[in-house]
Order: structure tokens, then sequence, then C-alpha cells
């Protein structure tokens, strides 16, 4: 198949996911009767602390955010599900979190293991009270683009119901957006050299509409592209102007045999890294308070 072909096919792919996550995710929570979103939240078991308070963080992105890593067995401790680690399902239900964390998000792929599970685990090895209930919220989708996340776009305004359901099932504060994407615009120069700016406005809108002005960005830099522009891309995350925004570098982690993919290993040292830098800049934080 020819580049131009495979290029449209992908497009395409993409664009189909991301009508139907808006179908799933803008679509009114259940209410009574059996519906696609409820059948995806059956395998799920309702959390005890689904009322409680809680610390969120949005996952967004595409599929190295969503996970493609190989679950092993057993399942290293940091990916096991955890009673004070909660996830928003599609139906917008907190539940236990468990892998793969886009099961009923990311639907047209088969999920695995990404960086958030690790992620939670640290942040509460490291909590100062063992009342901390951390609530992600998973809205990746593989194989998107970063103009398929502007404002007004089906991924974006899923994302943004997801946030603002997170934060009313339950109450919680939104600690921080973990964004790791940008793959897929390595294989165009225009999509490449038009990244920062996209990024750019993508945090302020985000801030904006789940009014937030200063919340929390951590964006994984690229460990690997889809084309030959990843330089550019990595180079346009590094330059971001936007305040609060951290880059928790990817590259040299190890990756799959696709060599696009992070492996699980690589997954589980992602998942901390972050960790460590959300602990960091908070802890930066509070000693200029």
């Amino acid at each position: 198949m020819k580049p131009a072909a495979r290029r449209r096919l992908l497009l395409l792919a993409s664009l189909a996911a991301a009508a139907l996550l808006s179908f799933i995710l803008l679509a009114p929570p259940f209410s009574g009767h059996l519906s696609l979103s409820s059948l995806l939240l059956l395998p799920f078991p309702v959390s005890p602390y689904a009322g409680k308070p809680k610390l969120l963080f949005l996952l967004a992105g595409q599929s190295n955010m969503a996970g493609r890593g190989v679950a092993p067995s057993p399942l290293p401790p940091p990916f096991r599900p955890h009673p004070r680690v909660l996830r928003l399902a599609a139906s917008r239900r907190w539940v236990t979190a468990a892998p793969p964390l886009h099961a009923d998000i990311d639907t047209h792929k088969a999920c695995g293991l990404g960086p958030a599970m690790p992620f939670a685990h640290r942040l509460l090895l490291d909590a100062a009270s063992s009342d901390l209930v951390l609530g992600l919220v998973p809205s990746a989708v593989g194989g998107t683009r970063i103009w398929m996340w502007d404002r007004g776009q089906p991924l974006y305004e899923a994302a943004v119901a997801r946030a603002r359901a997170a934060v009313d099932a339950g109450g919680g504060t939104l600690g921080a957006v973990l964004w790791f994407q940008g793959e897929s615009d390595t294989i165009e120069l225009a999509d490449a050299t038009a990244y920062g700016g996209r990024m750019e406005r993508l945090v302020n809108d985000f801030r904006a509409d789940l009014g937030v002005p200063n919340l929390l960005f951590i964006q994984v830099g690229l460990a690997s592209g889809e084309g030959n522009y990843t330089d550019i891309v990595r180079e346009a995350q590094r330059n971001i102007k936007v305040p609060n925004v951290i880059l928790v570098d990817a590259m040299g982690l190890p990756l799959r045999d696709d060599e696009l993919h992070l492996s699980t290993e690589a997954q589980l040292q992602l998942g901390d890294m972050l960790a460590q830098a959300y602990l960091k800049f908070n802890s930066s934080t509070d000693s200029r308070q």
C-alpha cells in the first residue's frame, strides 16, 4: 500500500475511534436500561470509596498513555488494584482501578499496561495521609493527532466532560493532566511544525473550560514516532512557553518490538517518573507559599 493511502486509512480509523468515543463518553449516565456503556461497566466493581473526595488525574493522549504494555503473570505489584485507586469508567461511575484502564475508552484496539497505575501506587507510597483516595480519569485514544484534541473536537469535549463528571461524582480536586501524545504528529511535517502552538492552545483551553487557571500539565517527551519528524515534535515539547507545564522525557525507555510502544518495564519506569515530577512540583509550590 502506498504511504499516502496508508495515512488516509489511519486517519479514517482514528476519526472513527473518536466518533465512537464521543458517543460513549458524552452519552447520558446509566438510567436503568442496558446500553453500550453500561455493558462495559459490568466487569468492574463499584468502589466503596466512590463517594469520597479524590485527588483526580486526567489521562489523555494516544496509545502510550492508554497502554500497550503486555501484562505478565503474575502482574507486578505497581500494576495491581489498590482499594484507594479508582477509575472513572465510561459510564461515569467510580470503580476500582485495574488494568487495562482504558478498556472501555480506547475501544478500537486491545489495551494493555500504561503508566497510570505505577504513578498512582507511587503517590500513595509517598502520601502523608493514609486517607488519600486517587481518581484516575482515562481519556486517551490511540492513533490520534493533536488537532483531534482541539476545542470542539470529540476527543477534547469528551475529556472535558469526563473531568467535570469526575469532580461531580463524589467530589475532588484536579491534581494534573498526564499527557502522552505526539507520535502520530511525526508523520507529516506540517503537523510536526505546528505541534508547539497547538499544545499551548490545548493547555489554555483545558484550563479555561475546567475552571482551573493553573492546572498542572505533565507531558511526556516522545520516546518514538510514527514518522520522520520525531525530533521536531520533541523540540516543540521542550519549548512550551505556558507556565506549569512539566516535561518528563521518555526517550531511552525500552520499546516493544514494534519500536513505537513502550514495553511493560518502560511503563513501570515512566509511571514512577511522572509521580516524582508531580511530587517535586508540589513540594516546590508548597515551599514558595
